[in-house]
């Protein structure tokens, strides 16, 4: 993988002015080390096909561009706005909705709305790659408009969100989980830790019966909330407010159909919030490794 260096906003907009200039970076990003054919996976000096923006490896004939295979693979998109969405996607804790995208970079918002869930799918399967481990806080949330039932609490018909967040001998906050679950039952959330928490961690939560079944497979104390204790899941709660105000702030609410989406954006966002000036290069090379997403999928 590529060095991923800092860059401010100015530095961003000088170096990137150009497609070609665009170009040659993401031909380093992806192939540091030079050239590798996605279709042999033979490393050598390719043919450079100028005329077309391809490289043609010199064993199979296979042409390639930067683009082939990355979330960006067929865009008809310049890669200067690709950039540029990637950019204020990744800086701006607040995010930017698909309306903002397309109206900076002068793209329908069809077009923008497709390329902002590109680059967050891209930044949920980079965070998906780690768990939390060390002392870990977990707690469910609720996310959504008001409820027709009238109930609140575990009790609501909101979606449900479970979290996790890694502290670090200070008590202060790592790494954040967010994941859309069906319900809080001790199955969901077994199934939840054992996806993002690493064996030996040491979780702590409030006191709903259902957390109890965590103990089967991690040290797990389970503590009443209480108005004296107020530093009990402090971090997880405020995190998990910063979240709501992230989704409702800035995109006025969500269906539950994109919500996990969301999440992953902000949990990536917020996990990486010590290296705010290579968010640009860590999300790009999130977008070149990431799994390619179509319309279809999205919509249906």
């Amino acid at each position: 993988m590529a060095q991923q260096n800092p860059m401010t906003i100015l530095e961003f907009q000088e170096r990137f002015n150009t497609e070609e200039s665009c170009r040659e970076h993401l031909y380093k990003m992806r192939w540091p080390e030079g050239f590798v054919c996605p279709k042999c996976g033979v490393k050598d000096e390719p043919f450079n096909i100028a005329s077309r923006s391809r490289y043609q490896c010199k064993h199979c004939n296979h042409q390639a561009s930067v683009t082939s295979g990355t979330v960006m693979d067929k865009t008809r998109v310049p890669l200067r706005k690709w950039f540029w969405a990637m950019y204020m996607m990744s800086h701006d804790k607040r995010g930017c909705s698909a309306v903002q995208v397309g109206r900076e970079l002068s793209l329908p918002y069809a077009t923008a709305w497709l390329l902002c869930h590109k680059i967050r799918s891209a930044m949920g399967e980079r965070d998906a790659q780690y768990v939390l481990d060390g002392y870990i806080e977990v707690d469910d949330a609720f996310f959504g408009g008001a409820s027709d039932s009238g109930k609140r609490g575990r009790g609501t018909d909101k979606s449900v969100v479970l979290v996790g967040v890694s502290l670090d001998e200070k008590r202060r906050p790592k790494f954040a989980k967010m994941q859309l679950a069906e319900n809080v039952k001790s199955e969901t959330l077994k199934a939840f830790a054992k996806e993002n928490f690493a064996p030996g961690a040491v979780l702590t939560s409030d006191g709903f019966s259902s957390y109890k079944a965590l103990s089967e497979d991690y040290t797990h104390t389970g503590e009443p909330q209480s108005l004296k204790n107020s530093e009990h899941l402090k971090w997880l709660h405020v995190i998990i407010s910063n979240a709501k105000s992230f989704i409702f702030g800035t995109y006025h609410g969500l269906e539950s159909l994109h919500l996990q989406s969301y999440l992953n954006e902000f949990c990536y966002r917020f996990n990486r919030r010590k290296f705010s000036l290579q968010h640009f290069d860590r999300t790009l090379s999130a977008c070149i490794f990431a799994s390619k997403l179509t319309y279809h999928a999205l919509t249906r």
